[in-house]
């Protein structure tokens, strides 16, 4: 059992010796595009949720 456990650290730190790691730049970047499409599909959302509640809001004649 003890051999199966350090085995399988040895394969992790092999494999963790290939993991490539992206630069500060590329970080930077994704996590801009991250956040400006969260904020569009926030936008969207908003949008959509103001067209049917005013949608609602005529059909019923309820709310403000």
């Amino acid at each position: 059992m003890a051999l199966k456990a350090v085995q399988f650290f040895r394969d992790v730190r092999t494999e963790a010796k290939k993991t490539t790691w992206p630069s500060r730049k590329e970080t930077l970047q994704t996590t801009g595009i991250v956040l400006a499409m969260v904020v569009i599909t926030a936008i969207f959302f908003l949008t959509v949720d103001q067209i049917i509640g005013a949608g609602m809001r005529a059909l019923f004649g309820v709310g403000s």
